[in-house]
């Protein structure tokens, strides 16, 4: 089981945003955040798709437009979402957020116009997210990250686009409506108590890890006899014993690396150890010495429940205090250091130790009808036409309808042809 981390307010108001806009998850490497609660059933359907990809505009939104092609691509999506989230009742959950694609496009669209009125590119921010993604992925170049998405058959191109995209709008709904969003005391307490068997927990830890695995010793040829000296071997000892002893032997040498190898193992951890004690960060240690698949989060190997390590691990761990980090402690895979980084007594916890799990719910429930407020104040703001039989179910009756003029055709024909191109893969 992984943590759910306590972030810093405005990051948790600006992830927990896309929540209520699943489109923008669509062809991102990350799981995709769940969608709101479905919006009224929209009045009229789309016309039904062929499988065919035609560049035929459904939706102009000020000078962008959307494509019937987009709104399949983003169909296909939801649709391979909700059967990661919940492959049982995948077709209900897609009939109930179907309804919601078209207004999600749309969002997406005033939201990348309002960051650039904001002076808001992303570019900063997509450099330290690919290159985190690369050192998760322990790849050595950018150059090793961009083959690896060719490899899936991902365009490198768009998936940076589409990440560009959602650090855009997120940076938007953080600064238009997060930054105006706050909860008061009396809220959080009146939240805990209304909540307090919510809030009943078992005992658990948290925990880190740092694993030394012994290296495995590079292989060498075997070496080879003189063709006359193996004849006379086995013309002395009958054929057979030669070949025996040359196992036996191997088997020893085999033996006698490994031994060496797991005495270099320990001898390292058993340093790392020293090192930590001395002062050093245990999760700097984890992310340049550990051999673990946490070693990029630090060691991060997230929360435990009483009963779900092995018995020795958790008579060891459960007994520790929050910060407290064990001996060096043989393993499977070679020797671990174990960092207690949280420790969770069963109960109603107090509630200054749940406080920022109650600020995240409490934001969340204002952050949807607010978020929704604002998109609605932004369709107010622009300039929206929908091809008849596509319905926007997040449309204002306030919205005007735009003037074609020569310049707005110009434009549409430039985003068209561009669209027409990423679809068909010729570079633009």
């Amino acid at each position: 089981m992984r943590p759910t981390e306590n972030p810093m307010k405005k990051l948790v108001l600006t992830f927990i945003a896309m929540a209520c806009l699943p489109a923008f998850a669509a062809g991102q490497a990350a799981a995709p955040a769940k969608p709101a609660a479905p919006a009224p059933a929209a009045p009229a359907a789309p016309p039904a798709d062929t499988g065919q990809v035609v560049e035929e505009i459904i939706t102009r939104v000020n000078g962008q437009i959307i494509t019937r092609s987009e709104f399949a691509r983003s169909k296909d999506q939801l649709r391979d979402d909700v059967k990661q989230q919940d492959a049982a009742n995948a077709d209900k959950l897609y009939a109930e957020r179907e309804k919601d694609v078209l207004r999600d496009l749309i969002d997406q669209q005033l939201l990348l116009e309002k960051g650039k009125d904001l002076g808001i590119s992303g570019d900063t921010d997509l450099v330290k997210r690919l290159d985190q993604m690369r050192k998760e992925m322990k790849l050595d170049t950018m150059e090793e990250l961009e083959k690896a998405a060719t490899a899936q058959g991902i365009s490198y191109e768009d998936f940076k686009q589409n990440m560009r995209n959602q650090i855009i709008t997120q940076k938007v709904i953080g600064e238009e409506v997060s930054s105006h969003l706050s909860v008061t005391k009396d809220e959080m307490q009146q939240f805990y108590d209304e909540h307090k068997n919510e809030l009943e927990q078992p005992e658990s830890i948290k925990l880190s890890e740092i694993l030394v695995a012994p290296q495995k010793p590079a292989a060498e040829p075997a070496a080879v006899k003189p063709a006359a000296s193996s004849a006379a071997d086995a013309s002395a000892t009958g054929g057979d014993a030669p070949k025996n002893q040359d196992a036996a032997s191997d088997a020893a040498a085999k033996q006698a690396d490994e031994a060496a190898a797991l005495a270099a193992a320990e001898a390292k951890a058993n340093d790392l150890l020293k090192q930590i004690r001395a002062g050093t960060s245990f999760e700097d240690i984890a992310k340049k010495y550990s051999d673990g698949p946490s070693a990029a989060q630090g060691g991060d190997l997230g929360v435990f429940k009483r009963g779900s390590l092995a018995k020795e691990l958790e008579d060891k761990t459960f007994a520790m205090k929050s910060g407290e980090v064990t001996d060096v402690i043989r393993s499977k895979q070679g020797y671990i250091i174990l960092k207690v980084t949280g420790h969770q007594m069963a109960g109603i916890p107090p509630m200054k130790e749940v406080e920022p799990r109650i600020q995240d719910a409490l934001y969340f429930q204002k952050m949807q009808p607010a978020l929704r407020a604002y998109l609605t104040k932004l369709r107010e703001e622009a300039y929206i036409d929908y091809k008849p039989g596509y319905v926007d179910s997040g449309a204002s009756p306030n919205q005007t309808k735009p003037v074609e003029t020569t310049t707005a055709k110009a434009a549409e024909a430039k985003n068209l042809k561009k669209k027409r191109k990423r679809v068909l893969g010729v570079p633009i």
